[in-house]
């Protein structure tokens, strides 16, 4: 017998086991192992690219969202202008109201007390008048001349 032989053959055949041992392994744990991953990364991947395209989706919706929100702005600043300048119109006018129907109310006063001040000189100065006219008929008037203007009147108011 050939030892040579023997041994070549045997290792040939332990090649020939640890290649179909090899092959087995691969096939029930490795190939598995190795899909499974593929396919939890291409789930991954697809997962990833969903949430991509939704929150670009989402961010869209948001712009859309802000662009109303802008034009929400402008039109309630101009809303805000025009009752602001309706309000200063409003609160102007009645201030020229007011003050107008002040001016008419002093000017009426000062009518009034125009023609009171006129009332207190007129009776001041008949007041004074007739201090000067008293003084004046005591000097000039004497009692007989006093008695003869009495009868006269007394003449004119019986006959007249």
């Amino acid at each position: 017998m050939n030892y040579d032989a023997i041994a070549f053959w045997s290792q040939i055949a332990g090649f020939v086991l640890f290649i179909v041992l090899l092959v087995w392994v691969w096939n029930k744990w490795l190939t598995p192992s190795i899909s499974g991953a593929a396919k939890a990364s291409n789930e991954r991947i697809a997962a990833a690219e969903r949430h991509r395209d939704e929150m670009r989706a989402a961010v869209e919706t948001l712009r859309l969202a802000m662009d109303g929100a802008k034009l929400d702005a402008s039109a309630m600043i101009e809303r805000v202008r025009e009752r602001a300048q309706h309000e200063r119109e409003a609160i102007v006018a009645e201030a020229r109201e007011a003050g107008e129907r002040t001016l008419r109310n002093a000017e009426g006063e000062l009518a009034r007390a125009r023609l009171a001040a006129r009332e207190r000189l007129r009776e001041a100065l008949a007041s004074k008048a007739l201090d000067i006219a008293r003084a004046s008929a005591t000097e000039r008037v004497d009692a007989a001349a006093n008695a003869r203007l009495v009868s006269e009147f007394l003449e004119q108011v019986r006959g007249g």
